[in-house]
Formats: structure tokens, sequence, C-alpha cells
């Protein structure tokens, strides 16, 4: 964790929730990522400053984490060509050499674009013995169209094959479809929210759920990786109109397996996409050892994004924890007393 703290002190920190920027008169949108574009930047110089850094004897680490963390991606990508056309090798082959272990991992990862990250993590996942599943759901999952498309073509050009048939090698079933349907990038994004339509999914994923014959998964498939997180909100809402427990109840008590984490995972993003995230920040944390493999890919993922909102969820899973904790102990206490 120590590594960690020593990372991401210039990636994880407060920005106002109410900063705005105006850009030739218009208000441009909030941004809830925690890297920005560095002012003044100058890519030859930082690209001699990392080149003095890895060749210095011991490898000067504080130098090489300052500007990785303090540059956004799109500067990053500028930065490894002025150093690939001065220093004569790729700049990630270089911070491969000089560095080890998890400072080596997290430096790879910032180096590469988004597209090429998500494609290096699915390629991860299915390549070790046992597919990791919740990897690809999140993945699939929290991305946009255009960023699934950027990640099929990414793994396409890196990897030689299509992304769609290393899916339907390593998973099976259900699952398999689900994956593929997200694969397909026809989420609607419009934002728009239709009650009408959320009326009639609601109706749709009930009778899927109730079917005497058994569960219709295709059915919730469909309808769960087809519409928006705002759309898919208030079907829920309708669908609590119509049966006595919520839709993740339903799920669990209809489905069983990888089809079952995925779907409900599904549900989570569209609820919450950043509590979903800080969720998984916790159970990476929580308990002996630390994942890191989790941490890197998510606060490396997000930074650009929406790892403000995520930290504020997870400060306040961390309270809610707190305040459980609290009350079992006086509740124990109590026993005691009497």
């Amino acid at each position: 964790m120590s590594f960690f703290k020593k990372f991401f002190k210039n990636v994880i920190h407060d920005r106002d929730p109410d900063e705005t920027v105006t850009v030739k008169g218009k208000k441009k949108p909030k941004y809830y990522g925690t890297i920005a574009p560095y002012p003044d930047f100058d890519p030859r110089s930082d690209a001699s400053n990392l080149q003095s850094s890895i060749e210095s004897r011991g490898v000067d680490e504080d130098v090489i984490v300052s500007i990785l963390v303090k540059r956004n991606n799109e500067q990053r990508q500028k930065i490894k060509v002025v150093y690939e056309a001065t220093a004569g090798e790729r700049l990630d082959k270089a911070l491969k050499s000089a560095l080890r272990s998890h400072m080596e991992d997290v430096s790879l990862a910032l180096l590469m674009s988004p597209a090429t990250f998500d494609a290096y993590l699915i390629r991860k996942a299915t390549k070790r013995l046992g597919t990791d599943e919740d990897v690809l759901v999140e993945i699939f999952a929290t991305r946009t169209n255009k960023e699934i498309l950027e990640i099929k073509s990414a793994f396409k050009e890196e990897y030689n094959i299509d992304l769609e048939d290393v899916i339907r090698g390593e998973t099976s079933g259900d699952f398999t479809t689900a994956l593929l349907a997200m694969l397909q990038a026809h989420k609607d994004e419009n934002g728009e929210v239709d009650t009408e339509l959320a009326r009639k999914d609601a109706g749709i994923l009930f009778e899927a759920g109730e079917n005497a014959s058994g569960i219709n998964v295709a059915a919730f498939i469909d309808i769960l990786t087809r519409r928006s997180g705002p759309q898919l909100c208030k079907t829920f809402q309708q669908y609590a109109a119509l049966s006595d427990i919520s839709l993740p109840k339903a799920l669990d008590l209809e489905l069983k397996g990888d089809i079952e984490d995925c779907l409900i995972d599904i549900v989570k993003c569209a609820w919450n996409t950043p509590a979903f995230f800080a969720e998984k920040l916790h159970k990476a944390m929580k308990g002996h050892g630390t994942c890191e493999d989790t941490l890197i890919r998510i606060l490396v993922s997000r930074s650009e994004i929406d790892l403000k909102k995520i930290l504020d969820e997870y400060r306040a899973i961390m309270t809610l924890k707190g305040i459980i904790e609290t009350s079992y102990l006086e509740f124990v206490e109590l026993i005691e007393i009497q």
C-alpha cells in the first residue's frame, strides 16, 4: 500500500465539485477526473527529464512519478513520441527495464492510450488460467459505444484477433451472449428517459422472471445491455411497482453463476457507476493484503473520467462501515454490561 500512497498522492486529491470552466462565454461540463492537462506542457523537457531519471544511478522514481501522474493521457502520448525520437528507444521499453513490480505495472498502464489499456486488461483477463469474468463485465458495462468500438479496434491491432472470437472461445452460455451484446455497442446514449418504454420494459422483465417454464434470460440481456443508465433506472422503478422484490433480488433468486453476476453488475452501473467502482476499491483493500491489479485498473482508467466521484462514494462506504462497526461495538458492550 505504501507504493500506491506514493504514486497516487497527486492523482487522488480533492477537486472542487462545483468547478466550471467558461470558454468563449460558454460553461464546460463539470470535470470529475483527478488528472487535468498540465499547464505550460513541454514534451521535450518531460522526455529529457524522464531519460535522465531512467539513466541515473538507482533510477529517480520520484521524477518519473511526478511527470506521469501530472500529465493527462494525451500529453503522455506526445511525451512517448518525443522520447523515442530523442532517446532512440521506446519509453515503455525503457521504463520496463528500469522499474520493477507495481511501479513498472502502473507506469506502463499510464503510458497506454485508454483503448489500448482496456484491450490489454481484456487480454490479460482471458489469457490467465481461468477467465477473469469480473474484469470483462466491468469494462464492457462501463464504456461508451465509441469506447467499445475503439477497444475492439485496439484489440485487433495489438493481438491480431477479433475480440468477439476471444469472448466466444473463453466464455460460454448466457454469459457469452451478454458480453457479445455489450460488444455490439448499441446502447442508447441520448440521455432522454421514456416513461412509457420503461413501463413496457418493466412488464417484459417481470414476465421474463415469473415465467413458469423458467426465466427468459434473453429478455433480460436485451433490455439491460441496450438501454441507457437513466432509462434503466426508470425501468427499475416501474419494476418495483409490479413485483414484491427488487430487480437485483429477482436476478439473485432466478439466476446463478457468471450471468447472474454480469446482469447484477449492469444494474449496479445503471444506478450509480462511481459507487460500482468504489465498491470494487473497497473490496480490493479490505482484509489482509491488497489487490494491486484492481487498484491500478480503476485508478488509471477512471482518472480522467469520474475518479473524483468514485472517491466520494468510497468515503461514503467507509463512513457507513465505521458507523456500523461502532454500533456493533456499542451493542456488544451493552450485552456485556447486562
